[in-house]
């Protein structure tokens, strides 16, 4: 306790600065992965409806939902693809240990 007393008066303003540098990179962060894991994607409000919701939507709106869901479910195909081969490479590398 008698160390932090013993410190010049102004001294806090450096734990501030320190502290708002991380807020600022901590949020930097968090946009750049939400925007390499997709989700900024204002089409994903689609993604809510099915064949039921039809009679409830302007024509425009169902095929717009039903464009959006195969191009999700086609993006869903591709990713899992590429986490399947991602863990065939690990696998085949830790073989070769």
């Amino acid at each position: 306790m008698n160390f932090l007393q013993s410190l010049p008066d102004g001294w806090t303003i450096y734990i501030w600065l320190v502290a708002g540098g991380l807020i600022i990179f901590a949020a930097m962060y968090g946009l750049r992965w939400a925007y390499k894991n997709e989700q900024f994607d204002e089409d994903i409000k689609y993604l809510v409806f099915d064949e039921n919701d039809k009679d409830k939507m302007s024509p425009e709106e169902y095929a717009k939902s039903r464009e959006v869901l195969a191009q999700q479910v086609k993006r869903r195909e591709e990713f899992l693809r590429e986490k399947a081969q991602e863990k065939a490479q690990h696998a085949k590398q830790h073989e070769d240990r």
